[in-house]
């Protein structure tokens, strides 16, 4: 675990990790709109090209998963950072409370059906992740999902924590790059967000019930993300903490990261093969004589 000089907290051990130490507003990337602007337009151009290696290699897919409290600008991250991608290659999913068909399975169930296919990127908006964090502030809600035991004790999570990291083990060795995001506000900025939507009439239908309810469980949120990020964060699947108080920046940083690693994918155009190369020739002479 560390803080580097990119600006962000990145989590692949965390034995040490305290939340509280992680920041939620560094130095801006970016010096003004119209730099800002530049800056996420040249990320947007490098993702597009990896998106079309990504889907003519067809034997990878990515996975960008966002976690965050409550307007910590999750649809904004999403929305701004991958606006330049093919929605064709793209699958794009927010989870909310799970339907009575999701709770009649396993937790992983509703997540892993909605997986990217090979050569696409899925984007989850919240994720599997919930299951070890609204259930962990909010344990009542386990009894609906009719588990065989009625114990939660400390090794209820630890099994639940080792059931995600072999899950998302198994995934990257089908081929599945996992990119974790966490979007870090103080309570302070959230607070002002909200009140935000009070005074905005465009913004009025985002006001929720729930969103004021569930402040007055912020610290319980906060150890329940830290024990999550301590025992799920990876060498090969680490946590990013992104400072959130500041959106433009902190999509900067998610871009940035987003791009570097599909350069680690180690994409390329699928090689033809000798009959394959034959037939192209074939199929070009049939056109060029026409």
């Amino acid at each position: 675990m560390g803080k580097n000089d990119k600006g962000y907290v990145e989590v692949s051990s965390g034995a040490r990790f305290k939340l509280s130490k992680a920041p939620v507003a560094v130095k801006p990337r970016y010096h003004s709109e119209e730099h800002y602007r530049a800056l996420l337009d040249a990320d947007r151009v490098a993702l597009g090209g990896y998106q079309t290696l990504l889907y003519a290699e067809h034997s990878k897919a990515m996975l960008l998963i966002f976690q965050g409290m409550d307007t910590s600008g999750k649809d904004g991250a999403i929305k701004h950072v991958l606006s330049g991608i093919n929605p064709q290659g793209c699958v794009v999913v927010s989870f909310k409370t799970p339907t009575s068909i999701d709770i009649a399975h396993d937790y992983l169930w509703r997540t892993h059906r909605l997986l990217p296919a090979r050569g696409q990127i899925g984007i989850f908006n919240r994720s599997y992740y919930e299951d070890v964090l609204v259930t962990r502030v909010h344990p009542e809600l386990l009894s609906r999902q009719n588990l065989p035991t009625g114990k939660h004790g400390k090794k209820f999570w630890t099994e639940r924590f080792k059931d995600i990291v072999h899950h998302e083990d198994y995934l990257m060795r089908q081929g599945y790059e996992i990119v974790k995001f966490f979007i870090h506000i103080s309570k302070a900025e959230q607070k002002k967000r909200l009140l935000s939507r009070f005074q905005n009439k465009k913004k009025e239908w985002k006001i929720s019930e729930g969103d004021v309810r569930e402040r007055s469980f912020w610290s319980e949120y906060q150890d329940a993300y830290e024990e999550c990020f301590r025992n799920t964060g990876t060498k090969e699947c680490p946590w990013h903490i992104i400072p959130g108080n500041d959106k433009r920046n902190a999509r900067l940083i998610v871009s940035k990261i987003i791009v570097e690693r599909f350069g680690r994918m180690n994409l390329k155009y699928p090689s033809l093969r000798p009959e394959e190369r034959k037939k192209l020739t074939y199929l070009k002479a049939t056109l060029d004589n026409e």
